[in-house]
């Protein structure tokens, strides 16, 4: 599909946008992101009416996962934020037959659909500021992007929903089992070493009592195995993270204050992060770069956005007006 830079449509070529999944209100399009013609991630779009327009936000999804929250981008939107979501290569919207879901070698190949989904928002709002919202994986993801693009091409606010830090478990695992992990990922790359507990996402969907309704297909209640060198190439990026990174523009870090167990059902589901450890997120933030501010919400699990009401609406509002206060600084 032929576009021209910034992603506009080229001359005579047809709109790329289309209606997307979500329904009226919501568009997507796809994004070449590889040499082969099922390479592709998918760009979606909440329709902004309100003007002017503030800004823009790109939301990366964690693992397992894609996005479906409605609820995030009408609050960016209604502020007067033009809302883009990225389904990465092989997850959600984008996973093709024969690709193994949600798998990668290395997570920098996701650079080239965060670059590509920048540059259209940019185009967008006219130039205005662009945030970029990252949960769990996607956190990690944009963490080592914004590092990377810091400068002209980078975001001018980052804002991390639960960022996936480090391995949620004991020494032997993250130490000894991770170096063994690394090694096999030379011989067997796609070999799976290792799988989330189903309970957590069974919590949210609306089948099993939780507020949400999502494609089981794309986001499974049995979540699609880690295999040798997605954990290799997370580990390596944890490491890079753990040397510290030089993130240039402001970096919000939001997470839980509480972390629950993730390989058991238990009652704490609605009011912990029982996915993720929170003390690596906390411990961690402080070497993106310069300028971090850490917000824990009350009563959080590991999707923020996606936590009971009460919760949910502390952490909406806390990134909604952090952003705006940020920008306003900025404009002095």
């Amino acid at each position: 599909m032929a576009a021209a830079a910034g992603g506009r449509a080229a001359p005579g070529a047809p709109d790329p946008w289309v209606e997307d999944v979500l329904g009226p209100g919501w568009s997507a399009r796809p994004l070449q992101v590889g040499t082969g013609s099922e390479e592709l991630a998918t760009l979606v779009r909440r329709d902004v009416t309100r003007r002017p327009v503030r800004g823009a936000v790109v939301y990366v999804h964690g693992f397992s996962d894609y996005f479906f929250a409605e609820h995030l981008g009408r609050a960016w939107a209604e502020r007067g934020y033009q809302f883009f979501a990225v389904d990465l290569r092989r997850h959600g919207r984008s996973l093709r037959p024969g690709q193994l879901a949600n798998h990668s070698r290395d997570l920098r190949e996701y650079f080239v659909e965060l670059d590509q989904a920048a540059e259209i928002a940019r185009e967008a709002s006219g130039g205005k500021p662009l945030v970029v919202l990252g949960h769990s994986t996607g956190g990690l993801i944009a963490s080592l992007w914004a590092h990377e693009r810091r400068g002209s091409t980078g975001p001018e606010l980052l804002i991390l929903n639960s960022p996936w830090f480090d391995l949620n478990a004991g020494w032997f695992d993250r130490v000894v089992l991770a170096r063994l992990v690394k090694v096999l990922a030379r011989f067997a790359p796609d070999l799976p070493v290792r799988r989330l507990a189903p309970y957590y996402t069974r919590f949210l969907h609306r089948e099993r009592g939780g507020e949400w309704d999502f494609n089981l297909a794309w986001k499974p209640f049995e979540p699609f195995p880690a295999r040798a060198g997605f954990v290799a190439t997370v580990r390596r990026s944890q490491d890079a993270l753990k040397a510290g990174l030089q993130i240039a523009c402001p970096v919000l870090v939001c997470c839980s204050t509480e972390t629950g167990p993730s390989t058991s059902f238990h009652s704490r589901l609605d009011r912990t992060d029982s996915v993720l450890d929170v003390k690596h997120m906390i411990e961690r933030a402080p070497l993106l770069g310069r300028d971090v501010t850490i917000k824990q919400i009350e009563g959080g699990i590991h999707d923020l956005a996606l936590s009971p009401h009460r919760a949910r609406s502390a952490y909406l509002e806390g990134i909604l007006d952090w952003t705006d206060e940020r920008l306003k600084v900025r404009a002095r």
